[in-house]
Parts: structure tokens; sequence; C-alpha cells
């Protein structure tokens, strides 16, 4: 199903029955617009007189209940030992998440406690009045230090994927066009590389996949980071996770003409950062200084994403700007994500010019 058939399914009547199975029948329920790849459909619930509430909708078939459990039961063990999450909401038959069929179709339909405060984005990309911008980076590492603990303790009972279950050479294969046969080399060699990674539990666990400022909100009256959208969490290196943390610092200097002084700025702001997840939790200096790596899985990883959209959403493959620009840092070796190198403009920021496959 395309998400415009989903949300007319919904329209029509799935969200009357999804409402009786949460409680939700007086709350007022609107659409969420998605995000660039977002993969579900997600509405806010709102009554007056308490707390808002987010529901979610899955419906592509490449997910099964074992996944989606999973990613619920994760987020609950954060939640229940003090991480900084968005907690789970059972519906009312005590499940944390119900199996709908509707018109021959099956919805898989979970319920979140929605997050204190903003994210970024929506307050203007401006921090807390009175706090130094310094208190969010150290923030932000410290909310994914506590998120990682706390996974080198958990033990699942539905076990989400193996990062190498879906990055592998075989899937490469599979989802990269031919025509980037120089892309497809180097995705395979870079998955080589991070299997010959020695893997233990203080440093391969349960992992949010995703960890950015689109995927957490922040209370504007303490700092406190509230993190949610675990739709791609899975067992992978912590390393992923804090090379996202590295990338986050982007924004805040993309803009500068100068790359020592993007450097210099990188530098100090996840100094800052790491500081803030070592006041949780450790990370090996042997793996802190592969962090070039894991820069390009991340790379990896949004070249993989882009590449699985175009193909949901049944469209030919094009190499846009964006995407142009990770797939010449993969081919030509370019570390850091080509931020500090002549491939980057403060002007047109990490893009590249267009290639159709």
């Amino acid at each position: 199903m395309t998400r415009n058939e989903v949300i007319k399914n919904c329209d029509e009547s799935l969200l009357s029955t999804i409402s009786k199975l949460y409680g939700l029948e007086e709350y007022q329920i609107g659409l969420i617009s998605p995000h660039d790849g977002g993969r579900n459909i997600v509405y806010i619930c709102e009554k007056e007189g308490s707390k808002s509430k987010i529901l979610r909708i899955s419906y592509l078939n490449d997910r099964h209940l074992e996944d989606y459990l999973g990613e619920l039961e994760y987020i609950k063990y954060l939640f229940n030992h003090g991480g900084s999450v968005s907690n789970v909401i059972s519906s009312l038959n005590g499940n944390i998440l119900e199996k709908v069929s509707f018109n021959g179709n099956t919805f898989f339909v979970s319920l979140f406690e929605n997050a204190k405060g903003k994210r970024l984005v929506e307050n203007n990309f401006k921090y807390r009045e009175g706090a130094e911008i310094t208190e969010y980076y150290y923030n932000c590492g410290k909310v994914l230090g506590k998120l990682h603990q706390l996974s080198k303790e958990y033990t699942p009972v539905h076990s989400r994927y193996n990062f190498f279950d879906k990055y592998n050479e075989n899937y490469i294969d599979e989802l990269i066009p031919d025509t980037l046969s120089l892309l497809k080399t180097k995705l395979k060699e870079h998955i080589k590389t991070l299997k010959n990674l020695s893997r233990n539990r203080e440093n391969f666990g349960m992992v949010h996949f995703d960890y950015n400022d689109g995927n957490y909100s922040i209370d504007f009256d303490n700092g406190q980071i509230t993190v949610y959208d675990f739709d791609n969490s899975c067992f992978s290196f912590y390393m992923f996770d804090l090379a996202s943390l590295w990338t986050n610092g982007f924004g805040w200097i993309q803009f500068e003409p100068d790359p020592i002084k993007r450097r210099k700025f990188m530098e100090d702001y996840f100094k800052i950062a790491l500081d803030g997840y070592r006041s949780e939790t450790e990370i090996d200096e042997y793996l802190l200084d592969k962090l070039p790596v894991f820069i390009n899985t991340s790379i990896m990883e949004n070249i993989v994403d882009t590449f699985e959209v175009m193909k949901n959403n049944e469209n030919d493959p094009v190499c846009d700007e964006e995407l142009m620009y990770l797939i010449k840092c993969i081919e030509d070796d370019i570390p850091y994500m080509g931020f500090f190198s002549d491939i980057y403009s403060c002007d047109t920021p990490f893009e590249f010019e267009v290639w159709s496959v």
C-alpha cells in the first residue's frame, strides 16, 4: 500500500478501530507531516487536561512482529531504568503492540508519550535562554551515554536484527544499481573492515541508529533531552551512534568558509559531547580512533536508506546532489564526510553534481 492509501483507510474507519483499542475516542487526532524517507503514518493525539500522545501506524511489509516487539520492549527497558526516552503506552488490552487487520492489509500500531519540549528546528535552532550552547553539546553526549550504558546490561526477549544481518555484501549487490560498480566495491570493502573489528558487550549492543536533533525534544526550561523514534534501532557498534553525535555538530558551523575553523570547531564540539558521554559510560580509545570508519558507516547507512526509499516508492534510482555527495565521499575515500576537504562548499553544503543512474 502507498502512504496515501493508508491515510485514506485511516480516515474511513481504521483510526476509529485504533482509538477504541487505546481509549482515544475523546482525543483530537491530527496527522503529522512525514520527514523524508519516513516509513510510518504518525498522528498526534491531544485532549484538554491530558498529556498528548503519539500514535504510529506501520504498514510496510519489510518488518515482522518480532521486529516491532524488539523495538518497543527496548524502549520500555530504557525508560524503566532511567533512560531519557518517550515511553510506550500499552493498549487497553495491555499490549505494547497491536496488530490490526483492515481491508485485507495488516498494520502494526503503537502509542507513545509525547516528549516534553520542542525539537531544535521548532525553536528556530536557538538554545534555551541564559545557557551556553556547550550545555547542549554536553547533554547530547550524556543522554546517549546513558542509553548505551543501559544497553550493556540489556538482554532482549524479542530481539532486533543485527547490523550485519542487513548490511552485508549480498544486500549491497541486490540494492545498489550495477552502474555504481565502484560504490558497490567500496561498500563491500567497508563491511569487511567492520567485520574485522572486535565485538563484545562493551562496544556492541542495542543502539538508536538514528541519533540526531530530529529524533529528540529539548525541554527549554532545563535543557533535558528526551529521545524517540527508535524505528531503526538494532544491534550494532556503539560507535555508530557516536559517529552520528559527531556529525550532529555540522549544522553549527556548516556555512564557515575556512576548513581550519570548521575542523577546530568540530574538535571542540566533540570533546564536550564526549565528556558528556563519558559521564555515563566508557568507550574504548581503540574504537574512538576508528571514528572516520564509523562516519563512513553512517554514510553507507544513508546511501542504503535512500535507495530503499526509492525502491519502496517504486521510483527509478536517481542520484540527486545530496546522494551524489555521499557517493563521492565513499568512492574517493574522502574522510570525515568531506567536511574538511575541497569537495565541500559552504555555499551548497553536502551537495555534488546530479547524475542519473
